[in-house]
C-alpha cells in the first residue's frame, strides 16, 4: 500500500508540474466546464449492422428484408458498406489472391420461414382448377325458376342435388364443372341462367421425401405448387439435388423440376400444381463444380448433363469487368488426388473446344483479376493538378507531363527535382537530378528528358513561399481582429498595428497561444497519461491476483475502476498552447526577450483587470474573492474557510495570471514575486496520508480545477 501511494504521489505531482510549466492560465480566472461541453465530448455509440453469424461461418443466409438489395444466392454476402470487386479495383485495393470462400448455389433460397411463401386460400381459382373431395360448390340459378345450393364434394368424389340426384365431379376442371352442372339442370329445367363458384379451398396432403431439410407429409392448400411444398419442407439439403426434383403421381414421374431455371432465368413453367397424395422426391445432389474469382456470383454449382467451362461461367453471371481473360485455371480431383488439369486463357474460348473443357464432378475453376501494370509517373508541387499520370516510357517528356498537369503556377521556381528508381540485379538504384524548368519547357534535350515508369517529379515553389500569414489579436486593443504579417515581424509590431492597448487592458493577464506549442503540449499530456496508465494498470492486476479474500478482491476491482476514470480524465485534457510572456507597456516591451517573432495562427488575448483572486483545492469554500492589493495568499485562504485537515500546507502554490507558477512564500518556476489580480491559489491534498479511494476522488477534483485554471479542458464523465 505504501509503495502504491508513493507511486501515485510522484505521478500526480509530476502532472501538476507539467500543467503549471506548459499550460495556460486565463486572465479572467477559472471557469467550470459546461454540461454542454462535457456532453459533446462523450464517445458516441456507433450503430451498424453486423455480419450475421451464418455469413461468418460460410453458411447460407436468409433473403434480405423488403427494401434492401438482394444477396446473390449461394454466396457469402458482403457486410453493409463493403466494397464490390470493381470498387476495390478502382481504389487500388483489389485482392491479389482469389477467395475460395464460396458456398453451394441456391440453397439459401429456403432459409426464410415457410409461412411467408404459403399461397393464400382466398384467391380466385382458374378454369384449370381440378375439383376434389372437400371442395365447397355454390350454385345460383335464376330465370324461369330460381334457387341456390351449397354442396361439398364427398370423399367418394360425388355431390347430391335435389331432383338431379347424385353424380361424380372429382377430377374434373372448374371449367368442366360449370358445363357438367348446366347439362344436368337442363334435363329438368329450361329458360334459366346459372352461376357456379367455389367456397373456401380445400387442403391436400402431399409427401416430401429424399434429401429434404424436413421430409414428411404436409397438408397444404389445393392451389400449392412444387415450390410451395419445397418451402414448407425447408428445401433440399446440401446433399440433395436442386436440378432433378421429381413429382410422382400414381407411381409415375409427372414432372422433373430444375430450380436453376427459377434462380437463373426466373422460369416457373414447370412448377406443377400439386394433387392429393403427390410425392416430391429430392434425389442426391449431382456432380458439383465450383467457380471462384472475378465472376459475378462465385459459388459451387450443380452440373446437369454435359456442362462445359463457358456454361459454368454463364451460371455464375459471367465474368466481371476486372477479369483477366489471359488466364484461367481448372483444378480437378482424380483418383483422390488434386491436380491442375488446365492452365490457359479465355481469349478465344467460344471457338476453341480444347479450351472449353467438359467439366467433371469436384472441378474448381479460377478466374483471375487483371494485374496492376499501369505505367505512371507522379507529379507534385507547384502545378495546377498534381497527381499520377499515364506515360509512354521513353516517349513522354517533362514538358509533356507538365502540360498534362495543367501547367506551372505563378509562384513556381525554375528548379524541379526528378527521382528515378531503376531495378538492378544488386537491388534498386535511386537517381535524383535537377531539372531547369525554363529550359525543359523550351525543349532543351538535357532538361526535357524522357520519363520512365514510376518517375517522381517535384516542381518546387519559390523559396519560402507563402501567400500570407495571419495572427489574431483580441480583447483590450483599439482594433482587434486577424492581421497578416511579414516574415520575421515581432509581436510588438502586431500590437502597434492594432492601435495599441486600451486604458482597460490588464497586461499582466495577457494570454499568448501558438499552435506549434499546443501540439507539443498535447503530445506531452498524452505520453504522460499513457505512462501513468501502464504503471497503475500493472500494479492493479498484480493486486487482484494476490487478493487474500473476496472482499479484498472486490475492493481492488473498485480501485481499478477509479484508476481508469482518473486516467480517462487525463486523456481528455486538451492543451491550449500558451506561452508565458511578460507583456508590459510598449516602451519597455518592444525589443525585449518576450517580443517574439510571429508564426502562422498565433493568437494574443488582452483581458481587462478581473480584480479577483481564486482559491481552489483543499479548502472549505473554493471560490473567487475580490483582489485587495498587498494582501498575501494566506489572507485569501482564510476567506475560503481555511485549510482542511488533509491540506498540504507546505506545497501551496500560486498560478499567476501571466501563465507562470509561484510557490507560496518564494519564487518557483516564474518571474513574479507577489500575489496579483487574476491569480489562483492552489492548496493540494496530502496524498500520502489518505486512503486510495479518497485519493482518487480528491485527486480527480484537484486535477480538474488545476486544469481549468491552466486553460485545459477536461471532460467530466
Amino acid at each position: 500500500m505504501k509503495r502504491r501511494n508513493k507511486v501515485l504521489v510522484l505521478a500526480c505531482r509530476f502532472i501538476v508540474l507539467m500543467f503549471c510549466a506548459h499550460l495556460a492560465l486565463p486572465g479572467t480566472g477559472a471557469s467550470a466546464t459546461t454540461p454542454a461541453s462535457a456532453e459533446s465530448s462523450r464517445p458516441m455509440d456507433v450503430q451498424g449492422k453486423s455480419v450475421p453469424q451464418a455469413a461468418q461461418q460460410g453458411q447460407p443466409l436468409s433473403p434480405q428484408p423488403s427494401g434492401q438489395a438482394p444477396t446473390p444466392l449461394g454466396t457469402v454476402p458482403r457486410a453493409p458498406g463493403e466494397k464490390s470487386d470493381f470498387e476495390r479495383y478502382v481504389s487500388g485495393k483489389s485482392p491479389a489472391a482469389i477467395s475460395l470462400d464460396i458456398g453451394q448455389f441456391g440453397y439459401d433460397l429456403f432459409a426464410k420461414p415457410p409461412s411467408t411463401f404459403a399461397p393464400s386460400p382466398n384467391v380466385p381459382v382458374g378454369p384449370d382448377y381440378v375439383v376434389g373431395p372437400g371442395d365447397a360448390i355454390k350454385i345460383d340459378v335464376w330465370g324461369r325458376f330460381e334457387g341456390n345450393w351449397s354442396v361439398v364434394v364427398n370423399n367418394d368424389g360425388t355431390i347430391s342435388l335435389p331432383k338431379i340426384g347424385v353424380f361424380g365431379v372429382a377430377g374434373v376442371s372448374f371449367k368442366e364443372l360449370k358445363e357438367l352442372l348446366h347439362k344436368k339442370f337442363s334435363k329438368y329445367y329450361g329458360g334459366f341462367d346459372m352461376n357456379v363458384s367455389l367456397g373456401p379451398l380445400r387442403t391436400i396432403q402431399v409427401y416430401v421425401v429424399g434429401n429434404a431439410q424436413r421430409p414428411g407429409a404436409y397438408t397444404i392448400s389445393s392451389l400449392s405448387t412444387v415450390i410451395n411444398a419445397l418451402f414448407e419442407s425447408g428445401g433440399p439439403l446440401k446433399t440433395g439435388s436442386m436440378r432433378n426434383i421429381q413429382v410422382k403421381r400414381n407411381g409415375k414421374t409427372v414432372v422433373t423440376f430444375d430450380l436453376y431455371d427459377l434462380l437463373l432465368q426466373g422460369d416457373k413453367t414447370r412448377d406443377l400444381r400439386l394433387m392429393p397424395e403427390d410425392v416430391i422426391f429430392i434425389p442426391p445432389v449431382g456432380p458439383l463444380a465450383g467457380i471462384a474469382g472475378t465472376v459475378n456470383t462465385p459459388a459451387i454449382y450443380e452440373l446437369k448433363g454435359e456442362t462445359r467451362l463457358l456454361d459454368l461461367i454463364a451460371m455464375a453471371g459471367g465474368i466481371t469487368g476486372t477479369a483477366y481473360k489471359g488466364r484461367v485455371q481448372i483444378q480437378r480431383t482424380e483418383d483422390h488426388h488434386s491436380r491442375i488439369v488446365f492452365e490457359g486463357d479465355l481469349l478465344d474460348i467460344e471457338h476453341n473446344p480444347a479450351k472449353n473443357l467438359v467439366l467433371q464432378d469436384s472441378d474448381l475453376a479460377k478466374i483471375f483479376a487483371v494485374a496492376d501494370n499501369s505505367k505512371t509517373v507522379t507529379v507534385t508541387g507547384a502545378v495546377a493538378n498534381p497527381g499520377e499520370y499515364g506515360v509512354t516510357p521513353g516517349v513522354t517528356t517533362v514538358k509533356d507531363i507538365i502540360s498534362l498537369a495543367g501547367g506551372l503556377l505563378y509562384y513556381t521556381s525554375d528548379q524541379a527535382e526528378m527521382t528515378r528508381v531503376t531495378a538492378t540485379q544488386s537491388g534498386p538504384k535511386t537517381d535524383i537530378f535537377s531539372i531547369d524548368l525554363a529550359k525543359a519547357l523550351a525543349g532543351a534535350p538535357q532538361h526535357n528528358v524522357p520519363l520512365q515508369t514510376n518517375d517522381y517529379l517535384l516542381v518546387r515553389t519559390i523559396p519560402e513561399w507563402s501567400i500570407y500569414r495571419t495572427a489574431a489579436i483580441k480583447g483590450e486593443v483599439r482594433f482587434p481582429g486577424t492581421y497578416t504579417f511579414k516574415q520575421g515581424e515581432p509581436l510588438s509590431s502586431l500590437i502597434e498595428r492594432a492601435g495599441g492597448f486600451t486604458p482597460r487592458a490588464y497586461l499582466r493577464g495577457a494570454m499568448f497561444t501558438r499552435e506549434r506549442v499546443r501540439e507539443q503540449q498535447q503530445r506531452q499530456i498524452n505520453e504522460m497519461a499513457e505512462r501513468l496508465e501502464r504503471e497503475l494498470s500493472g500494479a492493479g492486476a498484480a493486486q487482484v491476483a494476490t487478493a487474500s479474500s473476496p472482499d479484498d478482491a472486490r475492493m481492488v476491482q473498485f480501485e481499478l475502476e477509479q484508476k481508469r476514470q482518473f486516467i480517462a480524465q487525463l486523456k481528455a485534457a486538451r492543451a491550449k498552447g500558451r506561452i508565458a510572456l511578460n507583456i508590459t507597456e510598449m516602451t519597455t516591451f518592444r525589443g525585449s526577450a518576450y517580443d517574439i517573432e510571429l508564426e502562422q495562427g498565433d493568437t494574443i488575448t488582452v483581458p481587462s483587470d478581473p480584480k479577483t483572486v481564486q482559491v481552489i483545492g483543499s479548502v472549505y469554500n473554493q471560490s473567487a474573492f475580490v483582489y485587495e492589493q498587498s494582501k498575501e495568499y494566506g489572507y485569501y485562504v482564510d476567506l475560503a474557510g481555511g485549510y482542511t485537515s488533509n491540506a498540504d500546507k507546505g506545497n501551496v502554490f500560486i498560478l499567476q495570471a501571466n501563465g507562470t507558477a509561484l510557490k507560496a512564500g518564494g519564487s518557483f518556476l516564474g518571474f513574479g514575486q507577489r500575489l496579483g489580480s487574476g491569480d489562483t491559489v492552489v492548496v493540494p491534498e496530502q496524498l500520502d496520508r489518505i486512503a486510495w479511494m479518497r485519493n482518487i476522488k480528491d485527486i480527480t477534483q484537484i486535477m480538474y480545477q488545476i486544469a481549468v485554471a491552466a486553460g485545459v479542458l477536461i471532460v467530466v464523465f
